[in-house]
């Protein structure tokens, strides 16, 4: 979806991707075959997994991709998705996105085996660097080659976040400002593209500059926007509880 129907689904006002009634926890956009987060740690997986099983059914080629972070990596309903995938051969990927930090938990902490690409056991496993796109984009082209013809693969992509966990994590009370300068400063994803760009001779300075001066009036412009739309209409509170529910009316309930 656009930059600004995702600000507006993260401000709960109408035009969002899911009708700004889903927030960061439901983002939803099925005709961009984006089948959203959700509020139960993990279960996204079960639902990667069925929806690789509605391609295999249906035979088009298609890959489903479920992710989730190092702290939901020691859920058991990702084994149980494991392990049907595997028996199925199902042309999915599953993306451990380990950032480290599980809310405020080192992944030391959490976890007794931290090589979270060797979990799957009876399927393949991958570690990539997340922090960089090129790798990134290649593991992708790769699994899902794979996917296609053999079955399941798990991807954990190495990567770092900067700020905390949610709004009321300040993000440096279990670990070091220098930790996260640190890692910004040798592997920020975007300081590497530019410098790869600039190294290169792809693009000048004032090119690159000029690139991220229209990005961020963009992303501000989109920001403004969605900060001055309206919130959902009240009709809505009782929109999308079935499907194909009709005109539907609360009961006792005078909105």
């Amino acid at each position: 979806d656009t930059v600004e129907n995702v600000l507006k689904e993260l401000l709960g006002k109408q035009g969002g991707c899911a009708k700004g009634k889903g927030g960061s926890m439901h983002m939803y956009k099925a005709d961009a075959a984006f089948y959203g987060g959700n509020g139960i740690v993990g279960a996204q997986t079960p639902i990667g997994a069925g929806l690789a099983f509605a391609h295999k059914y249906k035979g088009d080629g298609g890959v489903a991709f479920a992710l989730y972070g190092d702290g939901a990596a020691n859920q058991g309903q990702l084994y149980e998705v494991t392990n049907m995938a595997a028996l199925w051969k199902l042309p999915v990927i599953f993306v451990c996105e380990n950032n480290q930090y599980g809310m405020g938990t080192a992944t030391h902490r959490g976890s007794f085996d931290t090589a979270y690409y060797a979990r799957g056991q009876y399927i393949p496993g991958i570690q990539v660097d997340g922090m960089n796109v090129l790798a990134v984009r290649e593991a992708c082209k790769y699994a899902m080659e794979y996917a296609r013809q053999e079955g399941p693969v798990l991807i954990e992509m190495d990567t770092y976040r900067y700020h905390g966990h949610s709004m009321s994590d300040p993000g440096v009370t279990y670990r070091t400002r220098d930790e996260v300068s640190g890692v910004r400063s040798a592997r920020d994803p975007v300081a590497l593209v530019k410098g790869w760009l600039a190294d290169k001779g792809l693009c000048s300075a004032d090119e690159l500059k000029a690139i991220e001066q229209g990005i961020r009036a963009t992303i501000d412009k989109a920001v403004d926007t969605a900060k001055n739309a309206p919130p959902p209409p009240a009709a809505e509170l009782y929109n999308d509880i079935y499907h194909l529910q009709g005109d539907l009316k609360p009961r006792k309930c005078n909105v």
